[in-house]
Order: structure tokens, then C-alpha cells, then sequence
């Protein structure tokens, strides 16, 4: 079954306590870019939107000023965004996107977990991104204290450092180099330099706009695996076109093997079947979205690019494993025709 307009894309809005999310998003919300965006907030956030609230519209859905919804999140997850589509497709409300505020000891993995298992989420919802907003003063303490925080910012896709004008050179400086060897891969930016457009309207059911996201997930210098505490980025990348079973056997066995250690893993595949067409690939843990093609490369790079973001991985490993399997040379590793032979490799491989 398929709905107008493709799926709604939602932004998950994360960081830890007293990062400045809120204020963030209400600056942002301003912007004529966010029009048609309805904003889920946590029950549990530590400051509420009710300043600028202007009228209800439905029960706990009210109108804010930029025209953007908001709706407290007072129950399940899933009975809510359940009953925002039916309410939708009623024509009781309209909106083109969704941001979800968390609250600040919120791990964002079972949120994007939702969107790729359920059976109805993940049909009319499309990841639009994570954004994580980082204090530039207490952010060091908080990243080296709480488990929660190193999460949080490990799988962002965009990273905002909230009050800078605070924080002394050298404070942030160690900062910075904190969150790039957590996050190596990805956009950081001042509060005060951030716009809707790039963190909030890189939607999964818009070509072009996805493809920037895409884009943004990889620059143009990529520095391979780095380490913070125990969670680790591993960055795989190769040049030849990959045939799709080299790639579910990779899959597969980085699942089997992997699977509860990963916080997230994105990229983009050159499959050989279809190499001008790339292939989107988003997993969660254990879970994987069903991969997707887009209808052109979203630059001139068209290698296969992957980001592996995992607690307590062998990068490594994870890393010549990957190699044999996309036929990279390397001594004293089994190319991928011995993987493909071996009698013991896991069952359920597409080959």
C-alpha cells in the first residue's frame, strides 16, 4: 500500500540535560522552512513550549506561533504517532514533518528502532535525521560522566554546540576534539549558525533533500575508526562495485556477530546490479531497514561509504571483514569466493 505524498519524515531532536534543545528549537521554529512541522515533546522535558502556544487545535495538539503543531507525549510512542496519522488522514490536522524532543537521559536508539520494525511506523514514517545538541561549557564533564550523553552524540547526524558564548577557548577546543573522536563523520555547528533548513527539512521522502543528507553523513576527509570510552566509529569504504550477495553476506554476519553492540550503522552501497543507482542502507542494532535506491549518487564520489557506530566493537575486525568480503587485498585474510564455499557460514544468506 502506498500513501500521497510518501512517508512524513521525523527528526529526532536529542541531548542531554540542560543542553539547550528547547531553546534551539524555538528559535528554529521560526523559520518559514519549518512551516507544516509538528513537534512532539517528551512529558518528561525539563522546559515546555507553553509560551508559545497559541490555540488548540485538537485535544492535545496546539498551534504554535510559527504555525508549526506541538503535542505532548503522554503516552506510548507508537499509540501516538498511530493516532497523529489517523488524524491526518482524516484531515483533523496537517503536517509534512514531525520533530521529536526528547528528554535529556533519553537513549534516541529505540526511537529509530521504531521506525524501521514497526509494521506501520516504519510505512508512513521516514527518518529525518538525529540532531544533538551539546553544551559547549559543561559538555566535556557531561560526555565523560554519563553513558547517555557519549550515545546521544555518537549517532547524531548533525551535532549543535548551544552556548558558546560561554565557553572559554580552551574549554571548547577540548570539547571539539572530544566529540570528533566520538563522531568523526559528522556536521558540527554553532547554535547561533544553525539553520532549519540543514538540521530539519533533510527529509528521507525527498530525493534531493536526502541526498544532502547523505552527502553531509560522509566529508570529504574521512579519518577511519576513533575511539571515545567504549563507543567507537569504524568508516568502510571501497571502490568496485559490490554484488549484492557479498554485501547480505557482510550484513548478515555483522548481525549475528555484532548485532547488540551496534548503535547504529548508514551508508551508501555501490551494488554491482545497479551501480549508477546507489543503495541506502540504515540499521539499528540487530534491526535493518529495508534498503532503498536513490535514483542518482549524491555527488561525484561514487564509492561504497559506510559509518559503523557500535559499543565496544572490534573495529578492526569489523574492518577486515569487510575488506574480504569487497575483494580489498589484504595479507592473511580470506577473500570473499573462501567465504562464499565455506560450509559453515551462516544460514539465510542471499547468494
Amino acid at each position: 500500500m502506498t500513501y500521497a505524498g510518501g512517508p512524513v519524515p521525523l527528526t529526532v531532536l536529542t541531548g542531554f540535560l540542560g543542553s539547550g534543545k528547547t531553546t534551539l528549537l524555538n528559535r528554529l521554529l521560526g523559520d518559514p522552512a519549518l512551516s507544516g512541522t509538528l513537534v512532539l515533546v517528551n512529558e518528561l522535558g525539563e522546559i515546555g513550549l507553553d509560551h508559545l502556544l497559541m490555540e488548540d487545535v485538537k485535544g492535545d495538539v496546539a498551534l504554535l506561533a510559527g504555525g508549526c503543531l506541538c503535542c505532548t507525549v503522554r503516552s506510548d510512542l507508537i499509540d501516538t504517532l498511530e493516532d497523529l496519522l489517523m488524524r491526518r488522514d482524516a484531515g483533523e490536522i496537517a503536517f509534512s514533518r514531525v520533530i521529536l524532543e526528547t528528554t535529556g537521559l533519553a537513549d534516541p536508539v529505540p526511537v529509530l528502532q521504531l521506525l524501521i520494525v514497526h509494521p506501520l511506523i516504519s510505512l508512513r514514517y521516514a527518518l529525518g535525521g538525529v540532531v544533538t545538541a551539546v553544551d559547549a561549557v559543561l559538555g566535556e564533564k557531561t560526555l565523560c560522566e554519563h553513558e547517555e550523553a557519549r550515545r546521544q552524540v555518537a549517532i547524531a547526524d548533525h551535532i549543535v554546540l548551544t552556548k558558546t558564548d560561554l565557553a572559554e577557548g580552551a574549554g571548547r577546543a577540548k570539547l571539539v576534539r572530544l566529540l570528533d573522536e566520538l563522531a568523526p563523520t559528522v556536521p558540527k555547528c554553532d547554535s547561533s549558525a544553525a539553520r532549519a533548513s540543514e538540521l530539519f527539512t533533510a527529509a528521507s521522502g525527498a530525493d534531493h533533500s536526502q541526498r544532502k543528507a547523505l552527502r553531509d553523513w560522509f566529508p570529504a576527509t574521512l579519518n577511519g575508526s576513533a575511539h571515545a570510552g567504549d563507543i567507537r566509529t569504524t568508516v568502510l569504504w571501497s571502490e568496485a562495485a559490490l554484488p549484492p550477495q557479498a554485501f547480505g553476506m557482510f550484513i548478515d554476519l555483522l548481525r549475528s556477530e555484532h548485532g547488540a553492540k551496534i548503535l547504529r550503522l548508514k551508508g551508501l552501497v555501490r551494488a554491482a546490479d545497479d551501480p549508477d543507482r546507489p543503495v541506502v542502507i540504515h540499521g539499528v542494532q540487530h534491526m535493518f531497514h529495508p534498503p532503498r535506491r536513490l535514483p542518482c549518487w549524491p555527488d561525484e564520489d561514487r564509492r561504497t561509504r559506510l559509518v559503523v557506530i557500535g559499543k565496544g566493537i572490534d573495529a578492526d575486525l569489523i574492518a577486515r571483514l569487510y575488506d574480504a568480503l569487497a575483494g580489498v587485498p589484504g595479507l592473511d585474510t580470506p577473500d570473499r569466493s573462501v567465504l562464499f564455499d565455506n560450509p559453515l557460514a551462516p544460514p539465510g544468506l542471499v547468494r
